[in-house]
C-alpha cells in the first residue's frame, strides 16, 4: 500500500466526476489527497487549513484563504488563467501559484472558436430552434452574408490565436489581428494584418476575442466600444466572460447594434456559483449562441489538465522547480 505520510493536498473544486488522476499523482509520490467542492473563501479555509498544496478549477483563492493556510506552499490552477488567484498575495506568503501552459487546450479552443463563429454566421441555431417548431423557412436566418471576402478580426495573437487563424483562412476571410504584447512582424510572417483595437472593434465583421482576462480588459466590450461596430458584426468570445459586459450585450444584440454574438461563457461564470440560475438576459436572445465554457473541453485535454495540475502540486512539493510557474518564489 502506498504510504502518504509527506502531506496533503488538497483539490479545492472539480467537475470531472472523479479525482482519480490526481490521486494516483498524489499517493504514488508519498501524499494523502483530499477532494472537496468549495465554492466560497470561508470553505477554502474550514478544508484547506492543514493543506500542503491546493488544486483549483474554478473556486477563488485570494489573501483572505492565505492568511488561514498556514502549510500552503502551492497552489495549482486547473487550466490556464490564473484570476480566480491573487498571485501577488501568494507571492507574498511564499506560495508558489502554477497553471498549465496554453497548448494543453489550444486544438480545442480553436476548433470551438470556429465552430462558434460559423454556428452565429451560418445562423445554425435559429434554423433549428425554427425547425423543431415546424418552420421549414429559409428565411429564419435572414440575414446571411457570405463569408468569403469579410474581415475576421481576433483579439489577441497567442497560440490560441494563431490557431484560430490558421483554421479560418479557407474560408476566405480578410484575417486582422490586434495584440500589443506581440510585435507585428510576428503577426505579419502568419499571413494576418496588425492593426490597432480601434480598427479591430470598427472594421471586423466576425471579432474573436482570445485575450487573457486582465484589469485592462475586464469590460473591454462595453456599450461604447459595442456602439463602434458595424451592425451586421458578430462577437465571438471565447477567452473569459467579464471581458464582455453582458448587460451592454444584451442590449446592444436587443436593439441591432451588432447582429449576433457566440460566446463560451457568461460575465458570471456560472461554474464559480453554487445557485447558479439562467437568468441572463442573453440566454433569452435569438441572435446568441452560449455554450458552457466547455472550449477548452475533450477527452484528451480534460486527462492532460488535471495531470499538469497534479504534477506540479508534487513537483513544489518535493523541493523540484514548477515546468509552469506563475510568479518567481524567492529561495
Amino acid at each position: 500500500m502506498t504510504h502518504t505520510d509527506r502531506g496533503t493536498i488538497m483539490v479545492a473544486d472539480y467537475d470531472f466526476g472523479d479525482v482519480d488522476i490526481e490521486r494516483a499523482i498524489a499517493e504514488e509520490a508519498g501524499f494523502a489527497l483530499e477532494a472537496h467542492q468549495c465554492k466560497s473563501e470561508e470553505e477554502i479555509i474550514r478544508y484547506g487549513r492543514d493543506a500542503d498544496g491546493i488544486l483549483t478549477q474554478y473556486a477563488s483563492i485570494g489573501a483572505t484563504a492565505m492568511d488561514q493556510l498556514p502549510n500552503c506552499r502551492v497552489i495549482a490552477r486547473y487550466g490556464t488563467g490564473v484570476d480566480i488567484v491573487d498571485v501577488d498575495a501568494a507571492t507574498r506568503h511564499g506560495i508558489q501559484v502554477t497553471n498549465a501552459p496554453n497548448d494543453w487546450c489550444a486544438e480545442e479552443v480553436a476548433d470551438h472558436a470556429i465552430a462558434l463563429w460559423l454556428c452565429a454566421a451560418r445562423k445554425i441555431n435559429e434554423y433549428d430552434a425554427a425547425a423543431r417548431t415546424g418552420e421549414w423557412r429559409w428565411q429564419t436566418g435572414e440575414p446571411i452574408w457570405r463569408l468569403r471576402g469579410r474581415v475576421f478580426g481576433i483579439l489577441g495573437f497567442g497560440a490560441i490565436a494563431q490557431r484560430i487563424a490558421e483554421r479560418a483562412r479557407p474560408f476566405g476571410v480578410e484575417l486582422r489581428s490586434h495584440d500589443p504584447f506581440v510585435d507585428d512582424a510576428q503577426i505579419r510572417a502568419h499571413g494576418v494584418r496588425p492593426v490597432s483595437f480601434d480598427e479591430l472593434v470598427e472594421g471586423s465583421d466576425y471579432l474573436v476575442i482570445q485575450a487573457p482576462l486582465t484589469p485592462d480588459t475586464h469590460h473591454l466590450f462595453d456599450s461604447a466600444t459595442l456602439a463602434r461596430m458595424k451592425p451586421t458584426a458578430m462577437l465571438v468570445n471565447t477567452a473569459r466572460g467579464p471581458i464582455v459586459e453582458d448587460a451592454a450585450l444584451a442590449d446592444a444584440l436587443a436593439d441591432g447594434v451588432i447582429a449576433g454574438a457566440a460566446l463560451d461563457d457568461l460575465e458570471e461564470e456560472p461554474a464559480k456559483r453554487r445557485d447558479w440560475r439562467p437568468d441572463n438576459l442573453l440566454l433569452r436572445l435569438p441572435n446568441t449562441v452560449v455554450t458552457p465554457h466547455a472550449a477548452y473541453y475533450s477527452e484528451q485535454s480534460l486527462r492532460a489538465v488535471r495531470a499538469i495540475a497534479a504534477q506540479e502540486a508534487v513537483r513544489v512539493l518535493t523541493g523540484h522547480s514548477p515546468q509552469s510557474p506563475v510568479n518567481t518564489i524567492s529561495s
